[in-house]
């Protein structure tokens, strides 16, 4: 098989003038230390300096040999115990943030109690790992920083001359499984959640590989104390009421109580699915998904004019003016282009629950922007992998974002105010 494309060996970065004696000489260094480290768990296993002989050196002469004992008592004519006996050693491959060295591992034979022997397994390095828990750590961080599986080994090429291969990357990734699975099990019923932030968001997977878009299902709950949290994002293979029922089943199942207030898309599954789990819960639908609705009803030309009206109605100071301005903006737009009023009036009152709640907390509840720009930032993260290796994938590399520190919330606006309690609502109709 031929490739119109070949990777050559370059120079850069890894010829002779971007070497120094100072890396030369502590990567030197580091084979010695970890083999005495090794060394020095041995001796303990064995009870024995290296070359005290077995069964006919007193102990004494065994602790001076280890250091801790003197002169004067090696006249002592105890017996030490033989508890195994050493056989060479056999050398491995050790990566870490120093880069690759060999190491001379010792072996030696363990005594057991029914008299014969067992092979002696250390602890420093155990068996098949051939990269430290930091190295391990730096792959992760570098894929979830927005490098491919193959790009990683090309960006680390300087630091481990090639070790890290595609394949490499991907088993790493993997690891990273167990906390995922525990992280979707973990108890919430300590999570004081006043708020939920609802949406999905689009992606593209391998699925009997073939690329294939999936929904994935994302919900962000805001603490009394203004913080943002992640609290659930999974693959349900759509938005239908079913899947968030579903999803919202789970989280209440452990633990999560009801919320004070939820922000939507305005999709009419996740709605009926919140009203089902808590049926007299305050919904706040999104100001700008409800924009583009409404200019998706009217013609092109018209699209600046109803901007302007509406965003005079959403962004008014009070309350009261919202209301007059919501009636202005019916009158007008039933003569101009009732389709347009129509969707406005369909939206009802909960497109202006926030209105209920402290000005200073209108700003961040009017929108699901708090979750859009979760969705903006996964986006750019994956946008070197067109397709992902499974739904998933896409959904723990999402999690994984935020857990690794990659992305960070902030506190909503207006969190001082959280405490205070939903007014009641205010008479919207036309």
């Amino acid at each position: 098989m031929t490739t119109d494309t070949a990777i050559e060996d370059s120079g850069l970065l890894l010829g002779e003038g971007w070497r120094d004696r100072i890396e030369a000489g502590v990567r030197g260094r580091i084979r010695g230390f970890i083999e005495e480290i090794l060394e020095g768990e041995l001796r303990h296993a064995l009870g024995r300096e290296r070359y005290v002989r077995l069964k006919t050196t007193s102990r004494a002469a065994v602790e001076r040999s280890e250091g801790l004992g003197d002169e004067e008592a090696a006249s002592g004519v105890s017996v030490v115990p033989a508890k195994g006996h050493r056989h060479g050693n056999r050398e491995r491959e050790l990566m870490g943030t120093f880069g690759t060295v060999t190491i001379a591992v010792p072996r030696a034979r363990l005594d057991t109690a029914d008299g014969k022997t067992t092979e002696w397994q250390n602890k420093t390095l155990p068996a098949y790992r051939r990269r430290t828990k930091e190295i391990e750590a730096l792959i992760a961080g570098s894929y979830l920083a927005g490098c491919n599986t193959r790009r990683v080994g090309r960006a680390l090429v300087a630091l481990f001359r090639g070790a890290v291969s595609k394949d490499t990357v991907s088993r790493v990734w993997r690891k990273i499984k167990a906390d995922w699975d525990s992280w979707n099990k973990r108890d919430l019923s300590s999570e004081d959640v006043v708020r939920l932030i609802l949406d999905g968001t689009v992606v593209r997977v391998r699925l009997d590989r073939k690329a294939t878009s999936i929904s994935l299902l994302v919900v962000l709950g805001i603490r009394r104390d203004g913080q943002k949290v992640l609290l659930a994002v999974k693959n349900m293979g759509g938005e239908s009421e079913a899947a968030w029922r579903t999803l919202l089943d789970d989280l209440a199942k452990r633990g999560l109580k009801k919320p004070e207030l939820a922000i939507v898309d305005g999709a009419p599954g996740l709605e009926k699915a919140l009203v089902a789990l808590w049926s007299d819960l305050p919904i706040q639908r999104c100001t700008v998904h409800k924009l583009r609705n409404l200019v998706a009803h009217a013609p092109k030309k018209l699209a600046d004019e109803i901007a302007a009206d509406y965003s005079d109605m959403i962004y008014a100071k009070t309350a009261k003016e919202v209301e007059a301005r919501r009636k202005a903006f019916i009158r007008k737009w039933r003569v101009k282009c009732e389709a347009v009023a129509t969707s406005l009036e369909e939206a009802g009152d909960r497109l202006f629950t926030f209105t209920r709640l402290p000005p200073e907390q209108w700003k961040s509840a009017r929108t699901t922007n708090a979750i859009e720009r979760l969705h903006e930032e996964f986006k750019r993260r994956i946008k070197t992998q067109t397709v992902l290796p499974s739904a998933e994938t896409a959904a723990m590399l999402f999690w994984a974002l935020l857990a690794s520190g990659q992305i960070t919330l902030r506190k909503v606006d207006g969190w001082q105010t959280l405490d205070g309690h939903l007014a009641q609502p205010i008479d919207l109709a036309a």
